[in-house]
Formats: C-alpha cells, structure tokens, sequence
C-alpha cells in the first residue's frame, strides 16, 4: 500500500507538466499569434494612428478628419462610390441569382460549362474588364457605335467592369445558399395550392436571405474598393480608392491617405457586422427529417435559365476573349493580323518580363509558405491543447482581413514598415513584404477551409495519440496530412491566383525590383501601351488557369491514391 501511494504521488507531477511536444506546440502557437499581430494587428493600428497625425507627425486629433470631410472633392468621390457600388449591385445580385438558381435547381445541359464559365474572371486582374471595354466601345473600340448618347469612360465602363469582376464571388455564395433545401416545404406548399412563383418568394427567398444578404455585402464592399476598374475606365469620375492612391502616391500626404483607408474600412467592416448579425439569427434549415429537395424537370424553365446562363456566358467570355485576342492583333480594329510584339514587355515601361516572373515567383512564395502557416495555425488551435489566449489571439486575427480591404491592409502597411522607427523596417521594399502582405490579404478564406476540413475529423485522434505518448506532429505526418489533403490544395490553389490577380494589396509596396504582373497591366495602361496591358493580363490568366489545371490533376491523383478510405468508409 505505501508503495502504491508512492507511486501514485510521483505520477502527479507527470500529469501537471507538459510533455516536450506539447511544450513545443504551445510556443508555436505563441510564436504564430506574434506574427499575427505584427503583420496584421500592427499596419492597421500604426494607419489608425497616423489619421491624428499631421504631414510632419505632429499630432492634430481630429482636424484631418474635419478638414478632409469638409472637402467638395472628398464627397463627391464618397458618393460616386457608394452610387456605383449599388448600381453594381442591382446588375449583378440578380443575375448571380439567376445563374444560381439554374445551376441548383433545374436540369439545364451544360451546367459544370457555365459554372466553370462563370466562375474564369477569378482569374483574371481587375484591370482585365476594364481594357476590354476600351476595346469594345472605346474611342477606337469595335462596337463604339452602340453607345452613342455616353461614353463608356465614365459610370457605364466602370459598373460593367465591376460586374465582370464580381459576379463569380456573388455566384459562389448564391450557390451554397441554393444547394440545400428542404423538399417537404415545398410539397406542403404545393399541397395547399401554392404557385411556383409563390413557392420561389415565400420558401425559396427566405430560405436563402442569409446567402443573399452575404452577397450583396461582398459585392458592395468590392466595388468600393476596387482600385483597377476606374483607374483604367473612369475618366473623370473619381472614387474613394483611386482618392486614396492620389494622396499617398500622387501628394505623399499619408494622413489625408489614412482617413481614406479608414473610410474604405467602414464598408467592409458592416458587411462584416451584417454577416454577424445574420449568422445568428439564421436557422437551421437541414435537420435530420429533412429530405433534400431535387427538381422536376421543366422544359420551359430549363429553356429559359439555359438561355440566360448562355446569355451571361457570352458576355464574361467576351470580356475574357476579347483581351486575350487584342494581344495578338497588330492594330486593333484596323489591322487584324495577328503579331507577337505586344510580347515584347521589356522594349515598355511597366517592368518588362521581370514584373511576370516577379508575379511568379511571389505566388510560388505565398502558395508555399501561406499554406503551411495557415496550416499549422489552424491546426494548432483546431486540434492542440495551447493556452486560451494564445488560440483566442489567433482565431480572431486570423478572421480580421475578412473586414479589410486589400488597398486598406496595404495603407496600413506602407505607414507601418515604411517607418525607420520599425525594427522590420529592412523589409519595405523587399519581396518578403510583399509575400507577408499578400499572405495577410487572403488570410481568413484560407484559415477558415482547413479549420472546417480539420473540424470534420474526430478529437480523439489527438486524444489517443498523445495518451500512446506519440508525438503530434507524427499524427499530423501520418493521418491529418493525409485526410486534409483536399482542403490543402484549395487552398494553395486559392492563394496561387489570388497571388498573381492582386493590386490593391501591393499597390503602395512594390519597388521597381518587384513590380508584378498586375502593376505592369496598369503602368502600361497609364502609358498608352494599351495591347501590352491586354498580352499581359492574357499571360496571367493563362498561367493563373495552368495552375488551377496542375492543381486539380494534382487533387484528382490525390483524391484517387490517398483518399481510398473516404470510398472504403461509404
């Protein structure tokens, strides 16, 4: 007995103390949330900062405020964005909608075409849309003649080249929302003498108000923050994020460019309370009754939403085609031949072939070491014992960028890292910023998709290891690596276009050593090599569509050798 009790003395300590790997997870987790704050947390508060800040750093409270607002040139450029944001709005919700409904919840042929279709300007820049239009009705535009009472440089250009720009986003939440449905709602509706359209506003609409009221939000919140679209085809109607380009890269007067950035936050940041707000109050709409709704077929509803996804087709494939084919054509429209000196990158300003290889290079970099960070970030909170504050600390840092603008993040950056002060200040100007702001930019998408993939597996996996003393990371090499194999290439496919279609992010970071692919687009542009801009968008959606190819053969071989116990378990 009183060696039992010995025995059962010693083992307390045992039980208290962390092993070594859980010791080195929980500095992991501390070391990740540290790097969180310093490359999310700090640029925006040091651009919160500086809103009180004169141009020679003298603090001056709110006169920035007060003096920019009062502005004529402020309120208008204010209006002018949330004006061509709803527009925008009202163009594409209820097209995406439209294009939703046909790929859920009819039969129409064709459908993976259209998705596919739809969903290609994710991998073009900003500015792609924008070229097309002038192309299309520009001064020397090939269909100039059909806007003969405007011009196309101005509302129409830049509301065009937004819905181009940010249908695909609209559509990817539209379609989660209209995937799922509960068929006896309708059966009961039916019953009771309820028409289809009755059905659609009363069971389909407030069913899917959540995803609706998502979309709309995100679509707002692109268009007015998007840098690309009116740069290229605004003419004079001027906007809150070219405002803000203009004073920090036009006046060098970061305080005025501050106050923007924080005014470009607040859209962002309601979505965001909105999303909040409606998560909470949305209901579970498939429980364990539940019997999934599938539609009938329908001849004249499939004809009509098959004739409207062809419709939308034809109109994101013009705006892509139309691009791509200006890059090979000698002089657009009088002489047709097709060349290759659009090509000839380094003969023009905006950085030459460099800036593609730069763009290369950067998405390689943030596809490699934003997955594996994201990774283990996710993993560390998802599955690991660390301490509360430091998970805390990371989950909500990891959801910030989703309530930050790209050109907002990149502010914060310039005034943060830009500061001799800053002992990171080695890094402004660098190609490792530009990874880390790029990383920061699409960082919650990425956290949030493996988090859910890590969430679907069991607790006990851990549990069980760590009681047979194996250590985590041997668990992690062996069975979580594997089974969260698909989620892992999502997300570096995710991160891989994003990387080489951003501008707002960089827009304030690049030095002439690391233009990117993207900037060059706009440098040409503004240097009237107009057929230059559109060969070098061309190359970045076809790399950008060459990744996404190799990626999904990539998932496919893995879904095929490695996933056999997802086949074995059904």
């Amino acid at each position: 007995m009183l060696s039992l009790k010995l025995r059962f003395a010693g083992a307390r300590p045992a039980i208290s103390l962390r092993s070594s790997d859980e010791t080195l997870a929980v500095a992991l987790a501390w070391l990740a949330a540290l790097v969180l704050l310093a490359f999310i947390a700090w640029p925006l508060m040091s651009m919160f900062g500086m809103t009180t800040q004169a141009r020679d750093g003298s603090y001056v409270g709110l006169s920035n405020w007060t003096g920019l607002l009062l502005e004529s040139r402020l309120r208008d450029a204010t209006w002018n964005s949330v004006a061509l944001a709803l527009a925008t709005l009202l163009v594409v919700l209820p097209s995406a909608m439209a294009f939703a409904f046909a790929l859920t919840r009819s039969y129409i042929p064709g459908r993976r075409l259209f998705r596919l279709i739809a969903l290609s300007p994710m991998l073009a820049p900003s500015l792609m849309p924008a070229i097309s239009l002038v192309y299309l009705f520009g001064n020397q535009g090939l269909l100039k003649g059909w806007l003969v009472a405007h011009s196309i440089y101005g509302p129409i250009g830049i509301v065009l080249g937004e819905a181009f720009y940010t249908f695909p986003h609209a559509l990817l939440i539209l379609t989660a929302a209209l995937g799922m449905a509960d068929a006896r709602l309708y059966e009961a509706a039916e019953t009771l003498g309820a028409g289809k359209l009755r059905r659609f506003l009363t069971i389909t609409v407030p069913n899917a108000r959540y995803g609706i009221v998502s979309a709309a939000m995100v679509v707002f919140t692109l268009v007015v923050t998007d840098f690309g679209v009116p740069k290229v085809i605004g003419g004079h109607t001027n906007v809150l994020a070219l405002e803000a380009y203009k004073q920090v890269i036009g006046q060098q007067n970061f305080s005025k460019g501050a106050v923007i950035g924080v005014l470009l936050l607040l859209p962002a940041v309601l979505s965001f309370a909105v999303e909040q707000w409606l998560s909470r109050r949305q209901s579970v709409q498939m429980s364990g009754r539940s019997v999934l709704y599938r539609p009938r077929k329908s001849v004249a509803r499939d004809t009509a939403l098959w004739s409207w996804c062809a419709l939308v087709s034809i109109f994101l494939l013009a705006f892509l085609g139309v691009a791509a084919a200006a890059a090979f054509i000698k002089s657009w429209p009088y002489d047709f031949s097709l060349t290759l000196a659009h090509f000839d990158f380094d003969q023009l300003d905006g950085g030459g072939w460099q800036s593609f290889r730069n763009s290369a290079k950067l998405a390689l970099l943030v596809t490699m070491f934003g997955t594996g960070f994201i990774f283990v970030c996710a993993y560390l909170v998802s599955k690991m014992p660390v301490p509360r504050l430091a998970a805390t600390t990371i989950r909500s840092l990891a959801l910030l960028p989703m309530a930050v603008p790209g050109m907002v993040l990149g502010l914060g950056y310039i005034l943060c890292f830009n500061n001799p002060a800053n002992p990171l200040h080695r890094l402004y100007g660098s190609m490792a910023l530009l990874v880390i702001a790029t990383i920061a930019h699409f960082y919650t998408t990425a956290h949030l998709t493996i988090t859910t993939a890590l969430r679907q597996m069991d607790g006990e996996i851990e549990a069980v290891a760590r009681s047979l003393r194996s250590p985590w990371w041997v668990t992690l090499r062996r069975v979580t690596l594997p089974v969260s194999l698909p989620a892992i290439l999502d997300v570096a496919r995710y991160l891989f276009v994003s990387s080489m279609t951003t501008v707002s992010c960089v827009i304030f970071l690049y030095t002439p050593d690391t233009v990117l692919a993207a900037l060059a687009v706009l440098n040409m542009d503004d240097a009237g090599d107009t057929a230059s801009a559109a060969a070098m968008s061309t190359l970045i959606v076809g790399s950008s569509l060459l990744a996404t190819l190799l990626m999904n053969g990539v998932g496919w071989w893995v879904n095929r050798r490695a996933q056999d116990w997802r086949r074995t378990c059904h």
